[in-house]
């Protein structure tokens, strides 16, 4: 069983910034991808930014330059987002595509946290 706890949302003025963290806790053997989804009212859940396997990352073209993915030496990983802007106001979402045995690989969701972008 695996579970991602997030924190770190908010409400910030434009040209704000805050560091959202999710980490990742459990018995499996690896982690493909992980990374950060959102869902803003109206819009089509999009991926924001991952590390693919291997270490490489993938950002949205709206939040390049702005936004920065990392890791810790653990299984947490962190989006800072610098220069909010309101079409930034979204609940944003970590995921992780998790093996959980050798021949078993699943997506595990988190709950959410809100952020919130005010002009």
């Amino acid at each position: 069983q695996v579970q991602l706890e997030e924190s770190g949302g908010g409400l910030v003025q434009a040209g704000g910034s805050l560091r959202l963290s999710c980490a990742a806790s459990g018995s499996f053997v690896s982690i493909n991808h992980m990374g950060w989804y959102r869902q803003a009212p109206g819009k089509q859940r999009e991926l924001v930014a991952r590390f693919h396997s291997g270490g490489n990352t993938e950002y949205a073209d709206s939040v390049k330059g702005r936004f920065t993915i990392s890791r810790d030496n653990g299984n947490t990983v962190y989006l800072q987002m610098n220069s909010l802007k309101p079409d930034d106001t979204a609940v944003y979402i970590c995921y992780a595509l998790i093996r959980v045995v050798v021949t078993t690989t699943r997506a595990y969701w988190g709950q959410g946290t809100q952020v919130t972008v005010s002009s």
